[in-house]
């Protein structure tokens, strides 16, 4: 499997921690040029971090209208250029239905779904003018099955599966690609916590393979859907759950 990056500008949301920065720790090591963004100002250390030394960091809260634009011309202005957006900021609210806040259900439509694909509309402006583009988001095994209290976090993951089928439709003819990757529970800290004690093993009981996924392993199918090799894949959801949506 080809993953080199070298000569690619890969920009990651969420990349102060979990999911988005061991994606972009592995894309930094396979050669590209990482502009990381979070809200979070443990960005800036968690991409000083990274292997090759040439990346930069944003500060940036993609809720913000504007804000998605401006990350994108950002990474253009210091990077040259842009190859591949990976979108995996991303918030959780649990309630049951009856008793989310509405507060909480617009929160999580915002950052997990508005901002993403404002995200994906300003890059797949860039990607399309230049004739070739990767966008990999990061959606969840939520995105195909309920999952009990995650009724906002469901309908956010639900949302960018049709939006990655749209995006992938209207752009494949331009050389973009448009992929998402669905992960069971993962075991960044975060997760560990979340899923700590009996809680965690009555739920990997429900998995298959009888445990979680590993940040490298999303890590590396990212790398993958958003590699040169992968130009034949476009408007998929990839699940990486050891089976659990299967039972």
């Amino acid at each position: 499997m080809d993953q080199d990056f070298a000569e690619r500008v890969a920009l990651v949301t969420g990349a102060a921690s979990g999911i988005g920065l061991a994606i972009a720790r592995h894309l930094a090591d396979r050669g590209a040029h990482v502009v990381g963004v979070d809200v979070s100002e443990g960005v800036r250390d968690a991409v000083a971090g990274l292997a090759g030394g040439r990346h930069h960091a944003i500060v940036a809260d993609l809720t913000d209208r504007g804000s998605p634009a401006a990350v994108v011309d950002e990474a253009v202005a210091v990077a040259g250029g842009l190859h591949v957006l990976v979108n995996s900021a991303g918030i959780v609210r649990l309630a049951p239905a009856l008793e989310l806040s509405a507060d909480a259900w617009d929160a999580t439509i915002a950052v997990n779904l508005t901002a993403t694909f404002r995200m994906s509309q300003a890059a797949g402006r860039v990607l399309v003018a230049a004739g070739y583009g990767r966008i990999v988001t990061l959606a969840s095994q939520a995105s195909v099955i309920g999952l009990d209290e995650h009724v906002a976090y469901c309908a956010s993951k639900a949302g960018l599966l049709g939006m990655t089928r749209v995006l992938s439709l209207e752009w494949a003819g331009s050389g973009v690609t448009v992929n998402a990757v669905s992960p069971t529970v993962v075991e960044t800290p975060l997760g560990k916590e979340a899923w700590a004690g009996e809680r965690g093993e009555a739920m990997k009981r429900l998995i298959p393979v009888g445990r979680f996924a590993q940040p490298e392993e999303v890590a590396s199918l990212v790398a993958y859907l958003a590699s040169d090799v992968a130009g034949m894949i476009t408007g998929e959801n990839v699940l990486i759950d050891g089976g659990y949506a299967s039972v």
